[in-house]
């Protein structure tokens, strides 16, 4: 075991927040700060063609490849769950969505006590980490380092998708980061001239010279070092060398909603009894860590389409390839952007006041780009020569847990996050699909169709439609809420994201939320940390800002 000198601030976890944490806290150039990532550099190409994510997320290299428990309600299956492993983490994996989710998702937190919070809190940090293609207004800034520009495909099926929308009684909506998030319309993206924008594209990489900030890959951290309470650094492991470093000011979690916790609890900060069940002796006695687990469901549809779908250029291996091959040499054609860029958030019922659904469409069949990567014709549901939607419940009432499986870092933990297990849970998601199968069967989405293909059309009744659900829904990759900031004796965090009853120690990251917000997880994640970032540094927050 070797120990190396002290740094300010050691940061754990290289994805979208710690990215973020990493650019604002070296550009002090007087502090010494410390970016520690499990997993390796970003270098694999395809992690940067929009596409590629279809081949890189089967790569353990790149990918924690989590599953979960069996799960009750979904007939015992495990669901799969990739997490970022590399720079960038889960932005450098995901469908690149730029999505805030709805205002009142921030408003409930300060409502729950968690002072600072509220949508005219963190609007200034949105706004500070956005570099919108489309300019800066009330609602949106242009000079930030996130690059978000505009849906990249001419293709008649997304104008179908939002004709459809609007045949079914929905209004359309050309931002969904605005003013209003109901409606139909085309989604953007952190997508910049053809390749994937990622935090550590836009965070990380611009800052790598600076002497101040020391970057380290393949990094497993073990644990967080302690004296009375106070964080004083961290033990990692880089292949069978052991290190240990030390902070003068703190240490920062940023592994995301499965490491955080995990990290903590094998710290000794966690469910007592869990800790001492597999060798570990506390030092913070803290039921929640860990707890309060929340996550997007997913069910989809498709439909085999009667015109060419993006998929079809991409999968079939002789266009596959020239689209690959354009995308890497032109930064153009359809590998160059990400098919799903039809979006709508509609209300299951009218007696809500906001979207508690959200509708991914995809003008090709993302199945066969995920399961199926460049082979032939296929004749199921995961062919290329089709479309597809997805619906997800935005705010779902059940809840499950992150646990320890033993005290080694190397053992992935216990993934159980109870789907569908409260009943709201099962009614909503059951509306929702009905919801997105009336959409794709509008007429202007009809002409292009030769028919739904999954589920079976004989699919009807509510409990056939319920045990479609069961047996087919999935993640849309959207777990938050395992280190739960929150004013109460039992939230991990506190407003300022301190882990209570630690010192020097504060987890950034998704697990911090208290809830889930109304949409894609990555750009509010980068938020938080813009926010944090102030807090660390001492800086004064932004006025808040009201848009009426």
């Amino acid at each position: 075991m070797s120990s190396t000198p002290e740094y300010d601030y050691i940061i754990v976890g290289a994805g979208s927040a710690g990215c973020v944490l990493a650019n604002r806290l070296s550009a002090d150039a007087s502090l010494r700060v410390l970016l520690l990532e499990a997993g390796p550099r970003d270098s694999h190409p395809l992690i940067h063609i929009p596409v590629g994510n279809g081949r890189i997320i089967p790569k353990a290299k790149y990918n924690w490849k989590y599953e979960t428990e069996p799960q009750a309600h979904l007939d015992d299956r495990r669901i799969l769950w990739p997490r970022g492993k590399t720079l960038g983490g889960s932005s450098s994996l995901n469908g690149m969505i730029y999505i805030r989710g709805h205002s009142r998702d921030y408003d409930l937190w300060r409502q729950q006590g968690v002072s600072g919070w509220s949508y005219a809190d963190v609007l200034p940090y949105f706004k500070r980490a956005e570099g919108n293609v489309r300019g800066a207004d009330a609602f949106h800034g242009e000079d930030g380092p996130l690059y978000v520009g505009n849906s990249a495909h001419n293709h008649d099926l997304f104008d179908a998708f939002v004709a459809s929308g609007v045949e079914a009684g929905y209004p359309s909506n050309t931002d969904f980061n605005g003013a209003e998030q109901e409606g139909f319309g085309r989604y953007q993206f952190t997508i910049r001239n053809g390749r994937r924008w990622s935090a550590a594209t836009a965070y990380l990489k611009p800052v790598l010279s600076r002497p101040n900030l020391t970057v380290e890959t393949g990094a497993l951290t073990q644990r967080v070092l302690f004296e009375n309470n106070s964080a004083v650094g961290v033990q990692y492991a880089r292949g069978n060398r052991v290190t240990i470093v030390h902070a003068e000011r703190e240490v920062i979690l940023s592994g995301g909603v499965v490491n955080s916790p995990q990290l903590l609890m094998l710290s000794g900060i966690g469910p007592a009894d869990d800790m001492k069940s597999v060798g570990i002796l506390p030092v913070i006695d803290c039921p929640d860590v860990g707890g309060n687990l929340q996550d997007h469901l997913c069910v989809h549809t498709v439909h085999e389409s009667n015109t060419r779908t993006l998929t079809d250029e991409l999968v079939r291996l002789e266009r596959g390839a020239v689209s690959v091959a354009r995308a890497f040499l032109t930064r153009s054609g359809p590998a160059s952007a990400f098919p799903l860029e039809g979006g709508a958030f509609i209300r299951t019922s009218e007696d809500l006041d906001i979207p508690d659904a959200q509708f991914h469409f995809s003008a090709g069949n993302l199945l066969s780009l995920i399961r199926r990567p460049f082979v032939s014709h296929s004749e199921d549901h995961t062919r290329p020569d089709a479309f597809m939607c997805h619906v997800c419940q935005l705010r779902p009432e059940s809840r499950g847990d992150v646990r320890l499986l033993s005290s080694d870092p190397r053992d992935v933990p216990i993934i159980q996050p109870n789907y569908l297990s409260e009943i709201r849970d099962r009614e909503t998601m059951r509306e929702g699909f009905k919801a997105m199968r009336d959409v794709m069967h509008q007429p202007a989405l009809s002409r292009l169709s030769n028919g739904e293909i999954w589920p079976d059309p004989s699919v009807r009744t509510d409990a056939e439609i319920d045990a479609f659900i069961r047996a087919t829904a999935g993640t849309v990759y959207h777990p938050v809420g395992t280190c739960r900031m929150g004013s109460d004796d039992y939230a991990v965090v506190d407003e300022a994201l301190q882990v209570r009853g630690a010192k020097n120690l504060r987890v950034v990251d998704a697990s911090v939320m208290p809830t889930l917000v109304g949409g894609n997880t990555h750009a509010p994640t980068v938020m938080i940390a813009e926010k944090a970032a102030d807090m660390i540094l001492g800086r004064t927050a932004p006025e808040p800002e009201t848009c009426a």
